[in-house]
This record gives structure tokens, sequence and C-alpha cells, in this order.
């Protein structure tokens, strides 16, 4: 992978450029794209022309941010005014919206380089696109942002936009051992991304902590949260490490799911953690998290049932237009919608509410929760992206989370997942921060 943060002195002193930054990642995109595929379309051409304009801004010591000259990828269910909007569908084969999403306008305004757009599954659900874990060609990468975490992964990006309803940012970071961020629900204004449900939130796949947080941080400058959030606050610069006094262990429905060894490697680095100082509390020894615990287990039922009533429309018209540009999964699930009431939906809300609340009180006895990010090693075969048991409590609580690359499950990537509190995405960060480092240093 390549970090861009740690090239920003170069470009400031002259000894590097974006433009020769980007060079090295088109070096590295002719190289593992045709095996990884994890582009639907790019534009080289267009992103020499965006590094160069951002090579003179180094040059004359303006340069519009921190990742300005930043080579990056958008996933392609968010819009793109001079590329395809294709949504991992046959029905939008060769759509354009005619203008650039919230993220993407704010990712230009910053002088990010656009390279292209990466794969997605099937409206960033479940039908797979076809990329390959770049560890490993047999196996998935995850998904939805299956291209944005293998591109990164891979080397051919230091970043990537994803989003993420389920686990379409934790898991695929965890399977192909970058970082990833899901910001707290509205943190990042969604306007043209395509996968609006209500847990739905814009995110990032990036090659460092640092890298996730500049990218972030540029576009809620920019464009801001959804309409009616605050945005994504903190600082410019990623926050400075922090050390917590209490960590919350999740096991999370997934526990039982989980691989032997994935689970040897969570219990070794919550073992490292104690050892540096930490206070581990779990529901074996402790009421509340154990109360958490019961709220959560419920979280892929709530989640499915909210999502398949949130996208009757407009699978409805897509049927109704044409049903065979569906897949099975996506028929599945407009059947499910249909055959739920507007109370079904509404009772799922209340339960999630009531699982938002249990939560939040894990703030006033830990710093953060920490759970694995995925049930093992990326699974062979491409025809799934994986069981997304583990990021989906993230999601249904709303809050920030973030998968980090240290640990191994078969000699492959396992990520360890960092639970913060709702719109508290900057002290997450500053205890990822020090966890990196901390475990770095222990060497799990």
């Amino acid at each position: 992978m390549w970090p861009f943060h740690t090239e920003l002195a170069s470009f400031a002193s002259g000894k590097d450029s974006p433009s020769d930054f980007l060079e090295s990642c088109i070096a590295c995109i002719k190289e593992h794209e045709p095996e990884v595929g994890a582009f639907v379309h790019m534009d080289l051409d267009a992103a020499r022309e965006a590094a160069a304009r951002s090579s003179a801004r180094w040059k004359d010591g303006k340069p519009l941010s921190k990742i300005d000259g930043m080579p990056v990828g958008i996933k392609d269910i968010v819009e793109t005014i001079d590329m395809p909007t294709q949504m991992g569908s046959p029905l939008y084969q060769g759509w354009q919206s005619g203008r650039d999403a919230a993220t993407v306008a704010a990712l230009r305004e910053a002088g990010a380089v656009i390279v292209g757009k990466t794969v997605t599954t099937e409206f960033a659900a479940t039908f797979p696109g076809g990329t390959r874990n770049p560890w490993d060609k047999t196996r998935t990468p995850g998904g939805s942002s299956s291209g944005s975490a293998a591109a990164v992964a891979a080397g051919m990006l230091p970043a990537a936009l994803g989003t993420q309803v389920v686990g379409s940012i934790i898991r695929p970071a965890s399977f192909c051992g970058c970082v990833g961020f899901k910001p707290s629900v509205g943190a990042i204004n969604r306007g043209g991304s395509h996968d609006a449900f209500s847990q739905s939130c814009d995110g990032v796949l990036a090659a460092s902590l640092e890298d996730a947080w500049h990218f972030c941080w540029v576009i809620a400058q920019r464009a801001g949260g959804d309409p009616g959030y605050p945005g994504l606050a903190g600082p410019e610069t990623c926050p400075n490490a922090r050390q917590p006094l209490t960590l919350a262990v999740l096991e999370t429905a997934g526990w039982e799911l989980a691989s032997a060894s994935a689970k040897a490697a969570f219990e070794a680095v919550t073992e490292q953690l104690r050892d540096a100082g930490v206070a581990i509390v779990s529901a074996s020894n402790n009421y509340v998290v154990e109360e958490v615990e019961r709220e959560i287990d419920k979280a892929r039922s709530i989640t499915d049932r909210v999502n398949a009533w949130e996208a009757r429309w407009p699978l409805n018209t897509y049927r109704s237009k044409n049903a065979s540009g569906l897949s099975k999964i996506m028929l599945d699930r407009l059947a499910l919608a249909e055959s739920m009431r507007i109370e079904d939906y509404r009772r799922a809300l209340i339960e999630r509410s009531r699982a938002r609340a249990g939560y939040a009180k894990l703030a006033g006895l830990a710093d953060a929760a920490i759970t694995l990010s995925a049930t093992g090693a990326a699974p062979v075969g491409l025809a799934s992206t994986g069981n997304p048991i583990f990021a989906v409590a993230g999601s249904m609580l709303g809050i920030p989370a973030i998968s980090l690359p240290v640990m191994e499950d078969e000699g492959l990537p396992l990520g360890l997942q960092l639970m913060g509190f709702e719109q508290q995405d900057a002290p997450l960060f500053a205890i990822a921060v020090w966890m990196r480092d901390s475990l770095a240093e222990r060497k799990v």
C-alpha cells in the first residue's frame, strides 16, 4: 500500500510531486488491475492533468488541502459528472447523471486526483461484481466496496470512497488488509450516493489512518454532513494518539461463527491491550456490556427488515421495467419488502432506537468497544462477499467504526474493529492511532 500523508513533506520541498506519485500508482494499476479487477472505469489522462495542476500548486506553496494530489477511486454507487455511474447493475449500463455527488465535488475542490470508478456489488448490496482479493486471487475482497478495498490493498490508490449499510467498508477492509473507516451516520453528505438507506453512510478505505482521516475531513469541510447533521468534526490533521482507560469487548452475534484462529488472534490482542494498562470489560464481568450484547444480537434481523422496506422503491419500478436486469438476491429483497406492512418497519425502527439507547450507556463505562471486523480470513470463491455479521452492529447503531489491519488468519489479513459513539468520530480515531502504534510495538 502507498500511504499518501508520508509524501507531503517531499511535495512541499520539491523532492517529489503528485505527478510522480500518480505515476507510481498507475504503474501498480498496470501490474495488478488485469488480475484484480478493481475498476469499472478509468480516465488516466484526466488524472494526469489533475496531478499536474496539483504539482504546480505544491511548487508554488499553495496546496488546497492535505489530500491535494491524492489519487483516489470513487465507488460506482456514487455519481461522477465525467464518468458513468453504473451501480453494479446492467440496468444502469453507461448511465451518467450529469453531476458530481457531494463527496466527489468536495474531493475535487480539495485537489484530489480522481483516477476512476471502483467496482461495487449490485446496488451496493450483496450480488458480487467479480473483483478478486489482491492477497489471494481465488478469494473475495468483500463487499460492497469491493473495488475500493482491493485497489488500496494492491497499492493502486492510497484511498478510495466506500459506503456502508451493513458491512460494506469494515468487512472488505478486514479481508484486504487496509484501514476502513465508517463514520457516524450523517457525518458525510450522501447527496448523489445511491445507497440512500437510513443506516447508510459514506466513508473510506485507505492505506493509513492519516489518509482516512484527511480524506473524510476535507469532504466534511466542503460538503458537510447529511442535511440536519453537524458533519464530521475534529482537527484538520489526524487526531493524536490517546490511550484509552477502558475498552469494552463485544463478541456480537458473530462470535459463534468466527474461526478458531480469528478468535485466538483477537484474544491475543486483548491480552496485549491489558498488558499496556487498558482495563477490559465484557459481558462476563459487566452487566451494561451484557445488556448491550443482548440488544446488538438482533442487529442483522433489524437491519434486514429496515433495509428491505427502504429498498421497496426503486426495486419495484426496476422490476416493472426489466425484472431480468435484477439478480435473484434483489428480487428476494423486494419480495421481503412486499411481504411487510408499514407497521413491521415501524417496529424495526423502535427496536433499533432501543438498541442505540442501550449502546449509548457504554459511553459512561468505556472509551470505545472492540470486536472482530470479520469472522476470519476472506472466504475462497467469488460468488459471495462473505458474512457481514461483525460489521452489522455498528451500522445498526449509527456509530463510527474503524477496521485496523493488525491481525492475521490463515496467513491473510484480519481486521480489529473499533466502535465509538455517535458523532464522536475524532475521539475514536485518537484511540485507533494509539492502538495501531501500541500493537505494532508489541508485534501482534
